[in-house]
């Protein structure tokens, strides 16, 4: 009684010793690592992964600032067309401003004469014009007819020539009033041909600028796409495993299972690093093939 109390029965009670399986301690033990190894094998690829995207993001961070690399390259072009789209800019600026001055001179010059041109063309200044030509003529003609008068007598070939000398005058005066008028013109018709051309010009550069954010957008659109897919992929590869590992589990011949797959795996990886390793010295290769070009 004495030995019972302290040592109790290992086994439930009403057990028949005969159906119980009896193994050593260290097969025991070899059982459960084998079925524990899937599990630590896991977390060490987790492990592993992490540790490799760390490093990927470390060495994004170095050689952010390289200049010879292709995102360094593309880095430094896109600064380049920034520098040149600013100096673009501001020299448009500037000769805009300059055109906008020479313009303002233009338009006031022309306002200058349109204003003068209109104040001719009213009536009232019109009539005084009319007015004032004819009082001249008028007195000329009063007085070359007091000095032929005094002179000789007046005779109709006089006349004649007076009266064609006076539309002759008129006639002067009316070809002035049109040529002015058609250089008034003219100036008018200029201006609106520069300001349609300065707003064609502010036109196609909009329109420029409105492709290129176009295109920006476009490759953004495309970079987006591209990663959603890779993700969707990274999640249907990893939904694949998790399925694949619970078939493998669920079998009836689970140890045997497991231990086929672990060597399929290690051979598998034993594959792929050499497969790894021959690409990485074929992309070496062509690296200093194309570093010699």
């Amino acid at each position: 009684e004495e030995d019972q109390a302290l040592y109790p029965p290992l086994l439930p009670s009403k057990v028949d010793l005969q159906q119980v399986t009896i193994i050593p301690h260290d097969e025991w033990k070899r059982i459960q690592d084998s079925l524990d190894r899937l599990t630590r094998e896991a977390a060490c690829l987790r492990a592993e992964r992490k540790a490799k995207k760390e490093m990927h993001l470390r060495s994004q961070e170095v050689v952010k600032h390289w200049t010879n690399t292709y995102a360094g390259m593309k880095e430094q072009k896109l600064e380049a067309k920034k520098k040149r789209d600013e100096e673009i800019e501001a020299e448009r600026q500037i000769l805009d401003l300059e055109e906008e001055i020479h313009k303002q001179g233009k338009r006031k010059k022309a306002i200058e004469n349109a204003k003068q041109c209109q104040f001719y063309q009213t009536e009232r200044v019109k009539n005084f014009h009319s007015g004032l030509l004819l009082s001249r003529v008028m007195k000329e003609r009063d007085a070359q007819i007091e000095f032929r008068k005094s002179k000789i007598k007046s005779d109709k070939k006089w006349e004649e020539q007076l009266k064609l000398n006076i539309e002759k005058a008129f006639k002067e005066e009316q070809e002035k009033a049109e040529k002015q008028h058609r250089e008034r013109v003219a100036l008018a018709k200029d201006h609106l041909k520069q300001i349609k051309e300065h707003e064609e010009e502010e036109e196609r550069r909009k329109k420029r600028e409105e492709k290129d954010a176009e295109e920006i957008k476009r490759q953004n659109a495309l970079y987006e796409i591209e990663m959603r897919k890779k993700l969707e992929k990274k999640r249907e590869e990893m939904h694949e495993s998790r399925r694949r590992f619970l078939e493998h589990m669920q079998d009836k011949h689970i140890i045997k299972a497991v231990e086929q797959q672990q060597q399929e795996e290690e051979d598998e990886k034993i594959r792929k690093f050499i497969k790894a390793k021959k690409c990485l010295i074929q992309m070496g290769k062509e690296k200093e093939a194309e570093t010699h070009r």
